[in-house]
């Protein structure tokens, strides 16, 4: 498909398949069940899985293939969302131009922070980016307030001039379109108990998604993508070959910051507001976190870090005491206690506390991340399977998985 080798065009497929149809795979449980809590196929949450994804695939360009850790990657996803809410305020309500701008900006906004921060490597590389985050964050929340209007954030204003979309004072504050389809607009489809919820928002976020997906599939597939994996091996050894690494570098940190201002863009086309907490170094961090959760130097592993992340922090954060006491409400009263004041720290405002746990575990016993942990369960369910053959296709088997390296 287009230049993919079949592996690679078949793990696209597969991932579209899974994009197309959240909102219906997200919904197992009905709409009036106990555990219908734990569905995730609402629109607010599903747009959030695929502009961190799209976030998180970004990064993994120039962490996974260059070894480079960026700690100020959320500088580049804050420009992309004022690019894009300025572009709102000024021009249209339409999201392309948005979005266009916030790209273009961030990868500027890239060209010269990585010009200046790649002239290091390793952990002073990561110190670098890091302090140029905090000051575009100390910038947008105090002295660039004009532009950015400070802790408040950009926002929509009434008398916005908006010159394409004729001017003048509005009588109530208008909403973000694609040609005029409102990306808020939404249908719900019922079958028996369960809804599903159809988003002209998410369908945008999730073809994009697709279009970087299929796009860092041809960076990693390519010869530019094999220069920043020689970077990673060993960048000294290739610098005595003649050489210059710089190049590629910048040019994959570039690309990485214009992947985090279309997540920007993105976010502040979905709801157009802007702030500096979105350049924070906690943002930063989250997007490494996807990363290394899903598996940094794989092409799917961003992507499910970035869900996995946004599920806990949105689905277990909201339960709370009540929720616990419903679940154990069969119990006797002094275990149903007990049980709660167990579980209540994992959960709610302490969902970064499982989170951490989950982190650990993953780190300690996959450091390659989920994508790891699919490969294993898929080697030990081949070997079942080969147990109960036949010597002829046990030894074919042998020679099979003795031949094939497992895919990303």
């Amino acid at each position: 498909m287009h230049g993919t080798k079949a592996k690679d065009t078949t793990l696209l497929i597969v991932v579209a398949f899974m994009t197309m149809f959240a909102p219906f795979l997200l919904n197992p449980f009905p709409a009036g069940s106990e555990l219908a809590q734990f569905n995730a196929g609402y629109p607010d949450l599903m747009q959030r899985f695929v502009i961190f994804g799209i976030f998180a695939i970004g990064f993994n360009i120039l962490f996974g293939l260059t070894g480079y850790l960026s700690f100020g990657h959320a500088a580049f996803l804050g420009v992309g969302s004022y690019s894009a809410v300025w572009m709102f305020k000024l021009l249209s309500m339409n999201v392309i131009p948005a979005i266009v701008l916030s790209v273009v900006v961030a990868g500027l906004f890239a060209l010269v922070i990585g010009f200046v921060s790649l002239r290091r490597s390793g952990i002073y590389f990561s110190i670098l980016t890091l302090a140029f985050a905090q000051m575009s964050f100390n910038l947008a929340y105090s002295v660039l307030t004009p532009i950015t209007n400070g802790e408040t954030g950009l926002q929509l204003s009434l008398d916005d001039p908006r010159i394409l979309d004729g001017g003048g004072p509005a009588t109530s504050l208008p909403v973000t379109n694609l040609f005029g389809w409102e990306m808020r607009e939404s249908t719900t489809i019922h079958a028996g108990a369960w809804s599903f919820d159809l988003s002209v928002g998410y369908y945008l976020s999730a073809i994009i998604m697709l279009a970087c997906f299929y796009l860092s599939i041809r960076i990693f597939r390519s010869p530019f993508g094999m220069m920043l994996r020689a970077v990673k091996s060993n960048q000294q050894r290739m610098n005595y070959t003649g050489l210059n690494s710089r190049p590629y570098t910048l040019a994959a940190f570039v690309i990485s910051g214009m992947y985090a201002g279309l997540a920007g863009g993105l976010l502040a086309s979905m709801d157009p507001l802007a702030g500096a907490e979105r350049m924070q170094w906690t943002a930063s961090g989250e997007v490494v976190l996807m990363t290394i959760l899903g598996g940094a130097g794989t092409l799917i592993g961003p992507v499910l870090g970035a869900g996995f992340i946004k599920y806990f922090e949105n689905i277990f954060s909201k339960i709370n005491e009540g929720v616990l006491h419903g679940w154990f409400a069969v119990m006797p009263d002094g275990i149903e206690d007990l049980l709660v004041a167990i579980v209540y720290p994992f959960v709610g405002k302490g969902w970064h506390l499982t989170l951490g746990l989950l982190f650990m575990l993953v780190v300690i016993f996959l450091p390659g991340g989920l994508v790891e942990g699919g490969q294993r369960m898929g080697r030990f369910a081949f070997r079942r399977r080969d147990r109960k053959a036949g010597p002829v296709e046990s030894s074919a088997a042998e020679k099979r998985a003795a031949s094939s390296k497992p895919a990303e």
